[in-house]
């Protein structure tokens, strides 16, 4: 199985930055492609970044030059994915997920609880 846990999120004031922190374990980890999405109420879940095995990030269009997604793959069977948020905004405010498209797995996606950033003054 892959397990997938993120963190960092909080209450951040406009304009501040969050480092949220996506801890995907399992086999083969390394040569998955692992992202974000992020939820707000009432709304349709959204892309914010990916990042392949190979370190090619993916953004929605409304994140460049403010969110940058990074990865860790120093171990084979846990990598940690970063997402580095700045010049946030009150419309930023969401529950953040993590998933992992494993390759042991065929593809399957797994997905992590979720993290809440809350952007407000």
């Amino acid at each position: 199985q892959v397990q997938v846990v993120e963190s960092g999120g909080g209450l951040v004031q406009p304009g501040g930055s969050l480092r949220l922190s996506c801890a995907a374990s399992g086999s083969s980890i390394s040569l998955s492609t692992i992202g974000w999405y992020r939820q707000s109420p009432g709304k349709q879940r959204e892309l914010v970044a990916t990042i392949s095995d190979a370190g090619i990030a993916n953004y929605l269009d409304s994140m460049k030059g403010r969110f940058t997604i990074s990865r860790d793959n120093a171990k084979n069977t846990v990598n940690t994915v970063y997402l580095q948020m700045n010049s946030l905004k009150p419309e930023d405010t969401a529950v953040y997920f993590c998933y992992v498209d494993s390759w042991a797995y065929g593809g399957r996606r797994f997905w992590g609880q979720g993290t809440q950033v809350t952007v407000s003054s």
